[in-house]
């Protein structure tokens, strides 16, 4: 039997116990961020179309002689989809391995982008919508997972910034490219433009993402949660969206939704806590002090983030009366402040600590929402973009930086499930905001202005102000925006109270020990 050199003899006195020697490094070099790449070329498509149809919306309408109401679940349709596939991502990358969950997903996305963009009828139009969003709602999770695997808890917040970049760029970036698309060519493209990008990020994957054995082979998949949560997911959400129109969230039918809703999450709940295998999702996370508090500031980011991007473009639209193309690039300052923020704001997290970042992160987007919350007739855009460059930043100092002090002092064998729940939370928490923001923007405009000649409340009202009324009732207008810009600030305020119970320590010092492989 030969004999393996002797590897326990004590250090000397205060010296530092030698590194495995495995231990992952704390560089970002090239080989991770070539991998970061190439996960963004993936979810860059999903985040963009998220927002890229929002200026089609009277296009499609007119091309298949149907009404807002209708037309509006071509957005609609697509969201839900992607909450209802969001769940599924932690079981399948256990049971199939990140890289194949993320190549399936991205094929699925680009089949669901031609089908839509071959549409028919409206009908075929929102069914192939569902399809896209079906790959769409794993790529984004799937991404983090690999990402997070890949670089390890030292490396977390640097990596979060690469792929966030396009959760807050994508939505800047999806009006312009649409209202370019469909003013300068035809609204089929927003769909066919995803697919040489797709084609590109499939062969990128093929080329660069890592092949694994999944973490559990025989890994089943909660059925009864499947059940379960997916449903009232989509019940809650639905619930949400009917709240814009003129019940608002005292309409019957949008408690009973969201009731509905609310009741099978419960159920899941329970059914997690009391499930000894693997729930769809784990509940019992939740327990982590830091991934709880992580998680609420989550549900607040999506309010102030999507929220915000229903109000900022309407305020533009309908407000100043600037067409599609003009209000894409008038949001552009808030993803410019976004990019140049989340690289600093990650690497500060990896040294300082979250709790040392957010907060900051937090002042900065209060103070670029203040100038929204006092706009008048003629506010100057010049002040306005400044704004928004600063409320950029600050998104770009708390969204990533949240996420990953919420998985840092997760085991390893948590990650994947882990940042499941947090892309449903964020969904959730847009979801809420959009449809509380919208509800009481509508409130404000339908009691500040005259009801226009065949004209109904709500969203039709919204969009039938002729230029000619518009003159006369811009101060009332400006009103509407700002009162619905305080109850946008009062909900980003909040986050500075969980922001300072995040770690107030660099990745270094909370880190979970990697586990051995069995």
């Amino acid at each position: 039997m030969t004999d393996h050199p002797t590897t326990d003899a004590p250090a000397a006195p205060g010296a530092a116990p030698p590194a495995p020697a495995d231990a992952p490094s704390d560089r970002l070099d090239r080989s991770l961020i070539v991998l970061g790449l190439v996960i963004v070329s993936g979810t860059v498509m999903a985040v963009l179309d998220t927002t890229i149809v929002n200026v089609a919306l009277q296009t499609l309408g007119r091309d298949f002689s149907t009404d807002l109401s209708t037309i509006q679940w071509v957005v609609t349709g697509y969201l839900l989809a992607l909450g209802t596939v969001i769940p599924l991502t932690g079981w399948a990358i256990d049971r199939f391995g990140g890289r194949r969950v993320w190549m399936t997903s991205i094929v699925l996305f680009v089949l669901g982008s031609a089908l839509t963009g071959l549409a028919w009828n409206v009908e075929s139009l929102i069914a192939f919508r569902v399809v896209q969003g079906l790959g769409g709602g794993m790529l984004m999770p799937t991404g983090m997972a690999i990402l997070t695997m890949a670089a390890g808890p030292r490396r977390m917040g640097r990596m979060m910034s690469i792929i966030g970049v396009p959760m807050l760029l994508g939505p800047v970036l999806g009006p312009v490219i649409g209202g370019y698309l469909v003013e300068n060519a035809d609204w089929r493209w927003i769909f066919f433009v995803n697919l040489p990008v797709g084609a590109l990020a499939l062969a990128l994957a093929w080329w660069k993402v890592p092949g694994e054995a999944p973490h559990e082979a025989r890994a089943t998949l909660d059925l009864r949660g499947l059940a379960l949560l997916p449903p009232g997911f989509v019940l809650l959400i639905y619930g949400l969206s009917t709240a814009s129109g003129n019940g608002g969230f005292g309409e019957p039918s949008t408690l009973a939704w969201i009731a509905g809703g609310a009741v099978l999450i419960a159920l899941f709940v329970a059914h997690s806590l009391s499930r000894r295998e693997k729930a769809l999702i784990d509940v019992r996370l939740f327990k982590d002090r830091t991934f709880a508090t992580a998680s609420f500031m989550v549900f607040l980011v999506g309010i102030a983030l999507i929220g915000s991007l229903l109000l900022l473009p309407l305020y533009y639209q309908i407000g100043r009366g600037e067409g599609a193309l003009a209000a894409g690039l008038l949001l552009a300052p808030q993803g410019l402040g976004a990019a140049f923020a989340m690289p600093v704001g990650g690497l500060l997290t990896d040294r300082l600590g979250a709790g040392r970042v957010v907060p900051f992160g937090v002042v900065l987007i209060v103070l670029g929402t203040v100038a929204f919350t006092q706009v008048e007739a003629g506010t100057s855009y010049w002040l306005l973009s400044a704004s928004l460059f600063v409320r950029g930043m600050g998104l770009g100092c708390t969204m990533m930086p949240t996420m990953s002090a919420a998985l840092t002092t997760l085991p390893r064998a948590a990650v994947s499930r882990a940042s499941s729940s947090l892309n449903i939370i964020m969904q959730l928490g847009g979801s809420f905001g959009s449809a509380l923001l919208a509800v009481i923007l509508t409130r404000q405009i339908s009691g500040n202005l005259p009801q226009q000649p065949g004209g109904g409340g709500g969203e039709s009202h919204l969009g039938q102000i002729p230029e000619s009324v518009r003159v006369h009732v811009a101060p009332q207008l400006a009103d509407s925006f700002g009162t619905t810009f305080w109850v946008a600030l009062g909900i980003t305020a909040v986050l500075i109270l969980p922001a300072f119970l995040l770690p107030r320590k660099g990745s270094a010092h909370n880190a979970v020990p990697v586990e051995p492989p069995v």
